[in-house]
């Protein structure tokens, strides 16, 4: 290690004089006193002081109406080995003349010994004109500490200048968010740099001392938990890179992290990075929730008096509006409702991160904590549920990012998917990466997310995204290790056998796809068989082709473009050519079950609708003390006898009641000969209440009785509703897509729906299809997240597939009305 500061205290050693023995006395405590950290850092300002004092009294024994103070750093008592000192000489304005002189009897002896001194001479009148001038020189002055001289003329000082910064708080506040604001964005984020400025970047000591001047206002204040340990493990690593270094520098070059790791008795560089970036990401967090808070007061502060007025001085009501269940928005955040129960609710976690994301909202940070402190843990394997909100919560786009974060300040993330913990913060060494590992995942997932439409499957495309990468924590090859690990955390979440095989195909061959298009030579066949055989299916392939270019869209700019996305399609289409012949053709519909056929009988006999609810359970997940099964929806088997408009007038009825359809299938049945010629439309639908509790089934029986007949205006009674509780746009989903499928059957034709599942979404899609006049004869809706993916078997009246004109014109429809 090189110390070119022991070196020039050595020579100022040397010398004769009080400078000297301070030197002397420096050097001493930064090689062989106390122990590295805060004590040594007390140590030092302590040392300092004394030496400041000691010249102090020997320029101007007896001086009145002068003090000296500590200011910014110094006045925090944090000395670096090589950080400035930031004083302040404070005077009445009696004597400037003798101020003066012994202004230069104290500079002089600190530049001497070649410390780097920020200096500055005022009486309080003007370092508060100053203050109120200059945002930096008042955070400066909040840490004001007396050194010596006058105390009653440093202790008016503070006084005065905290009273001011409160006073002014609505009006500085936004000043220093501002700042700090230029500051990242010229700097960047503390956590994900491989050369991090520990002072200036996004979460580093700046941002910390921002967040004390906040809590000194009075109107807001950060989140405590870890954030004074997290300051304390910044500044170590500045000691350590000053005394490595030699110099003031606050950049944690590549050539200097070893050095800096071992004088921090740490294993390697990657080991001080990942401690860097957990801190940078305590403060990062702290201060994004801090400075929303210190907006919501100020915007409440402004709107208050006009309430009041309106209100006869009365308190303004609290709006909450409901997101989910257990979830409502207050005051711009997604909140736990009143009636939520933690405790008996493990799903709650993934639900209210699932809805603050799709509704753009952030997680309030009492909510997370809440959550961290009462939940249970999930079951193994998860209910269906937890399953569905962890895909709904990956699948929204960019705001995920910070409602992920927000779960991960308080542990849930290490908690739900404990395979986390090795990928959290873990650096990336390569140039080409602009994230840490875990945020590399969470970037792949966004970028997904606005792949869904080009799969059948988006629920496994998310998932695999956030997995892929998933092996980087453990030795070896991180793809093969992370085939192992994506099996046990596909498992564990409740997905079955053949989607477990899927994810962990997918994670072990997610570079597959880009180096064989880069690397290999396509023109030859082994190339690509070898491909098809490593993916197996055309399923497999598609979903591995989304997640290439979301791989490389979120390692960053060097990783894609238009010629590796080219180079990447070509091999997508020979493999996909491959494959074709393997693909199976489409199943007959099973035989229908003695229920199903007793509802048709039954509907053909009254000539009405029939249907019938039936709870469906699954493990415990929010069991009463006793353990008993908690409802996880509810099947809904519906008979209708054939006719125009069943599948809209279903859909509407749902909608209506605010009824989320998770899995749906529509097919015609035959009635058996003995008891009549003729057809039935059978519905087998999953549903669950959006919130709040399920309608009885003769409500919906009655209503889908009026719908059929024409009495229920669906589409009146939805625009109602969605006027008075708008929609909520957080991020903007990729629109719709709505295609033909090739060769899909050769009895209809077959069209797939995939958007952004919204209410009355199937009954828009319904009533589109009422009015091209095509027959429905089978449909197969799923809901996977936020996604819907639907698949429509359709045919003309004569029962015939759809001519292709008319299905192109069809399929233009439905996009056009789900855009609007």
């Amino acid at each position: 290690m090189t110390r070119t500061d022991d070196r020039d205290d050595r020579k100022e050693a040397d010398d004769s004089g009080r400078p000297s023995g301070y030197a002397a006395a420096r050097l001493r405590l930064l090689t062989e006193g106390e122990r590295p950290g805060p004590p040594r850092r007390a140590a030092l300002a302590g040392l300092t002081d004394d030496w400041l004092a000691g010249l102090f009294n020997a320029a101007a024994p007896g001086i009145k109406g002068v003090s000296l103070v500590a200011v910014g750093g110094y006045g925090r008592g944090e000395l670096s080995p090589r950080s400035d000192l930031d004083l302040l000489l404070l005077h009445d304005g009696s004597d400037p003349t003798a101020v003066a002189t012994l202004a230069d009897r104290l500079w002089y002896p600190v530049w001497d010994l070649g410390l780097t001194l920020d200096h500055s001479v005022r009486t309080p009148a003007e370092a508060r004109k100053t203050a109120g001038e200059d945002l930096k020189v008042h955070l400066g002055l909040l840490d004001a500490r007396h050194l010596v001289g006058d105390l009653g003329l440093t202790a008016g000082l503070r006084t005065a200048v905290l009273a001011d910064w409160r006073n002014q708080a609505p009006k500085r506040l936004p000043e220093l968010q501002e700042l700090c604001a230029e500051r990242a964005e010229r700097q960047g984020e503390l956590r994900y740099l491989l050369e991090p400025d520990l002072k200036e970047a996004h979460g580093g000591l700046r941002d910390a001392t921002a967040l004390r001047a906040v809590a000194a206002s009075w109107l807001a204040d950060a989140p405590r938990e870890g954030l004074a340990d997290a300051r304390r493990r910044l500044l170590d690593a500045r000691d350590a890179l000053h005394l490595v270094t030699g110099r003031a520098t606050d950049r944690l070059a590549l050539q200097e992290q070893d050095q800096v790791a071992a004088e921090l008795g740490l294993l390697d560089a990657d080991t001080l990075l990942r401690q860097v970036y957990e801190a940078a990401g305590i403060i990062s967090y702290a201060g994004d929730v801090t400075w929303r808070e210190v907006n919501r007061v100020l915007r409440s502060r402004a709107v208050r008096p006009r309430l009041r007025a309106m209100l006869g001085g009365g308190k303004p009501p609290v709006e909450r509006s409901p997101l989910a269940e257990g979830v409502v928005e207050q005051d711009g955040e997604a909140v736990l409702a009143r009636a939520a129960r933690p405790e008996r609710d493990p799903v709650l976690p993934l639900r209210a991160a699932a809805a603050a994301a799709q509704a753009g909202l952030p997680l309030s940070p009492h909510a997370v904590r809440r959550m961290a402190a009462l939940a249970r843990p999930l079951p193994t394997p998860w209910p269906a549920e937890a399953r569905e909100q962890l895909v709904t919560l990956l699948g929204s786009g960019r705001p995920t990012v910070d409602v992920w974060e927000a779960l991960e300040s308080e542990g849930l993330i290490s908690r739900l998917l404990p395979d986390w913990e090795r990928v959290r913060c873990r650096p990336q060494r390569n140039a080409v990466h602009v994230w840490t590992v875990d945020r590399h995942l969470i970037e792949t997932a966004v970028r997904a997310s606005a792949l869904t439409r080009r799969v059948s499957r988006p629920d496994l495309l998310l998932v695999a995204a956030l997995l892929h990468d998933i092996g980087k924590g453990w030795p070896g090859d991180h793809s093969v290790a992370g085939e192992i690990i994506a099996k046990d955390v596909a498992a564990r979440i409740g997905f079955d056998r053949a989607d477990v095989s899927v994810l962990s195909t997918l994670v072990r061959h997610h570079l597959l796809l880009v180096d064989t298009a880069t690397r290999r030579d396509l023109d030859d066949p082994a190339t690509v068989h070898a491909v098809a055989e490593a993916v197996g299916t055309q399923s497999t392939l598609e979903l591995l082709h989304a997640l290439t270019e979301a791989d490389a869209l979120a390692t960053g700019p060097a990783a894609w473009s238009s010629w590796r996305g080219s180079l990447v399609d070509d091999l997508v289409r020979r493999v996909s050519a491959v494959l074709a012949g393997d693909t199976p053709d489409e199943p007959d519909p099973g035989a229908p079950t003695a229920e199903q056929e007793r509802l048709a009988i039954e509907a053909h006999r009254t000539g009405a609708p029939v249907l019938a609810l039936r709870a469906q359970t699954e493990p415990a997940v929010a069991a009463e003390a006793s353990g008993e099964p908690e409802p996880l929806g509810v099947e809904l088997l519906i008979a209708v006898p054939d006719q125009p408009g069943v599948l809209p007038a279903v859909a509407g009825v749902l909608a209506v009641h605010r009824l989320t359809v998770r899995t749906a299938e529509l097919r015609a049945l035959r009635l058996p000969d003995a008891v009549d010629d003729g057809s039935v439309l059978l519905l087998d639908w999953r549903v669950a209440a959006e919130y709040g509790s399920l309608p009885q089934a003769a409500r919906l029986r009655a209503d889908l009785v009026r719908a059929l007949d024409g009495t229920l205006d669906i589409t009146g009674r939805l625009a109602e509703r969605d006027a008075a509780y708008p929609r909520r746009r957080g991020w903007p989903a990729p629109p719709p897509r709505v295609t033909v499928a090739p060769a899909a059957s050769h009895h209809a034709t077959v069209i797939e729906v995939r958007a952004q599942d919204a209410p009355g979404l199937l009954f828009r899609i319904g009533a589109e299809l009422e009015k091209a006049g095509v027959q429905v004869r089978s449909a197969h809706i799923s809901t996977l997240g936020s996604n819907a993916v639907d698949a429509f078997y359709m045919t003309t009246v004569a029962g015939l597939p759809v001519p292709t004109e008319e299905a192109v014109s069809m399929v233009k429809a439905i996009e056009d009305a789900l855009r609007t």
